[in-house]
């Protein structure tokens, strides 16, 4: 057993690969990994478009394995690669390989729908996952938590507001817990006259108050659909009922999330806005590591504060409760049009209060249905992105119904 100095307690080594090294996730999970070489040995590395930064990556870390999703940057790779012996694939099956590649430990970090496979392959090796990919749970939660149980996977949340949960969560005693808190910043655009928000642009939409994040997830966080996702997330991962479930904005996001007890007692965990935290913790679990992050001063904070999130302004949230009580289809299609509406926002072909009229009014034109297994997951991911593109590009969305409600 090796010690580091700046680990808490001893840990055995333990081999790890990061699924989408390359984006906000995965470059925290590489930033702590490359902190600790002799505890964290790196297997595999797998990024979608970005090889310059995945080669950087693999000159750092020496992994065994390096994968680029897009086969048209497989040259490139390969040849800032050269005089390395690291094995490089790409591809959509070399991601889901890459996942199966033995390690001990593995980030689920690939944004949107497409981190579903590998991520089941992941949890089909009975280790540890660490799941920063929600999408996953939102598309296919029954069947993924089915899996976790079937190979006694440890799954590992990563979001900060599950890892939040995670670390109060009193196992042993569910029947305690009386509701669970997520906390939200409320976004960038919390306190914004509603009738102004049509003219939102994408710079302003990315721009978070509080968090580094990704494109994508940074939209999310605007229209707070990031949050109704976490919901639908939550309520697979500790089996509480959706009723159980209260969404507060905490704009200085401190308290990551809460768990009120039946006895009137309230656990929260606390830190700085960083996700190398909730990272972290899954990286070393179950004990922890010392990280660079800025450390919390409840002075220097001197106040917090919370407020309920305003529907009106914000009813991605509303659309989030409502797919999940009709199943994994909803849930699936929900991600899928939000996928759609966000790259079409992003491309400036429809307006940030689309977003949501988009979602709704693909829930409203597809058929739901039972998800049996993974294959009826992406025909509804199919027909739902195929029915959003349609109503984006037919210019007939109603974003008014949102200003009137």
């Amino acid at each position: 057993m090796k010690m580091n100095p700046n680990l808490l307690g001893p840990i055995e080594p333990r081999k790890v690969s990061i699924l989408g090294s390359t984006g906000s996730v995965g470059c925290s999970t590489v930033d702590l990994v490359a902190r600790y070489p002799e505890n964290f040995p790196v297997q595999a590395l797998v990024a979608n478009k970005n090889w310059q930064l995945l080669a950087q990556q693999t000159r750092q870390l020496h992994p065994k394995l390096v994968v680029i999703g897009d086969v048209a940057h497989y040259k490139d790779l390969k040849n800032a690669l050269s005089d390395t012996r690291v094995e490089i694939t790409a591809g959509e099956e070399a991601v889901v390989e890459a996942a199966s590649y033995p390690t001990d430990w593995t980030m689920s970090a690939i944004v949107g729908a497409a981190g579903l496979k590998p991520t089941m392959a992941a949890i089909r090796q009975g280790k540890m996952v660490a799941l920063a990919n929600k999408e996953s749970l939102v598309c296919g939660g029954r069947l993924l938590m089915q899996e976790v149980k079937k190979y006694q996977t440890q799954l590992l949340p990563t979001d900060s507001e599950h890892s939040a949960i995670f670390q109060v969560f009193e196992n042993q005693h569910c029947e305690t817990i009386e509701k669970i808190i997520l906390t939200a910043s409320g976004g960038p655009f919390r306190q914004w006259p509603i009738e102004k928000m049509a003219d939102i642009t994408p710079e302003q939409a990315v721009a978070h108050p509080n968090w580094s994040m990704g494109t994508k997830i940074s939209i999310d966080s605007a229209t707070m659909m990031n949050k109704g996702l976490e919901l639908i997330e939550a309520f697979h991962l500790f089996g509480i009922d959706e009723k159980q479930i209260d969404i507060v904005v905490h704009p200085q996001s401190i308290i990551h999330s809460l768990i009120s007890y039946i006895d009137g007692s309230v656990l929260a965990q606390l830190g700085m806005p960083d996700m190398r935290t909730p990272i972290a913790y899954a990286l070393s679990w179950p004990t922890r590591i010392k990280t660079p992050v800025k450390r919390l001063n409840l002075v220097d904070i001197m106040s917090m504060s919370f407020e309920a999130p305003d529907i009106k302004r914000f009813p991605c949230l509303r659309l989030a409760r409502q797919v999940i009580e009709l199943g994994e289809g909803a849930t699936t299609a929900l991600n899928a049009a939000n996928e759609v509406a966000v790259q079409y926002f992003l491309n400036r072909k429809i307006s940030f209060l689309n977003i949501p009229a988009v979602v709704e009014a693909t829930l409203d034109s597809i058929a739901n249905f039972d998800i049996k297994n993974i294959d009826e997951i992406f025909h509804m991911d199919h027909l739902a992105r195929e029915k959003a593109k349609m109503i984006c590009q037919g210019k007939n969305i109603n974003k008014a119904r949102y200003v009137a409600q």
